[in-house]
């Protein structure tokens, strides 16, 4: 899986795509290498365009909140690399496999990781991590299913990444921290490159 090894994963939010060449040179600058840039707005699909044209070397760029198979389509023309969803759809699954490009499905229930492996998929989205149990969900899981790596996304935040990170059972973290809504629309990217690099600290990556 190509995340493996990234350490975080921010979730990013952006109203305007002029913005996404600058944001993802700040998350770079702050040793980050990746961006799940999401489709809850209009500037999401634009956003992808324009941060996959300007993109730092080695740096890679998804879509997240991707809900059918046409979102599957729009992103990936626009350029990203890899698929997240907040929960197990079979249409998004078909459509990926379709296209080849790698997705991180969003689970909350063991029924749910069961259909994932059938689906031949064992890097999962445990939403929402928090509310769900955190990390004595990801152990449970881990019991009957220990070939599975969970990103914990969802009640994320400095005060536990740590922890996260440092379970076997979890290959990135997932959060918003790092480059949230407001610090994006202000531009102010000396910020978000000081976060990012006290984030990646956290999560020793």
């Amino acid at each position: 899986m190509m995340l493996d090894g990234v350490g975080i994963v921010p979730v990013v939010v952006i109203d305007d795509a002029a913005q996404a060449p600058g944001l993802v040179a700040a998350l770079a600058a702050g040793g980050i290498r990746c961006a799940e840039i999401t489709m809850r707005t209009d500037a999401g699909i634009d956003a992808i365009r324009e941060a996959t044209a300007a993109l730092p070397d080695g740096f890679l760029v998804g879509a997240g909140t991707v809900l059918t198979g046409a979102d599957v389509d729009r992103a990936v023309d626009a350029g990203a690399r890899f698929i997240v969803s907040p929960g197990l759809d079979d249409e998004v699954l078909a459509r990926c496999a379709a296209l080849d490009v790698p997705v991180v499905p969003g689970v909350a229930t063991a029924t749910e990781v069961q259909r994932a492996l059938r689906a031949g998929l064992d890097h999962l989205k445990l939403f929402p991590a928090g509310v769900l149990g955190g990390l004595a969900m990801i152990s449970a899981l881990a019991g009957p299913f220990p070939q599975v790596r969970f990103l914990p996304s969802g009640g994320v935040s400095p005060s536990n990444a740590a922890e996260y990170a440092a379970s076997p059972h979890v290959f990135a973290v997932s959060g918003s921290w790092m480059a949230p809504r407001d610090l994006i629309a202000a531009g102010d990217w000396d910020e978000i490159t000081r976060r990012s690099r006290a984030a990646m600290e956290l999560v020793g990556a």
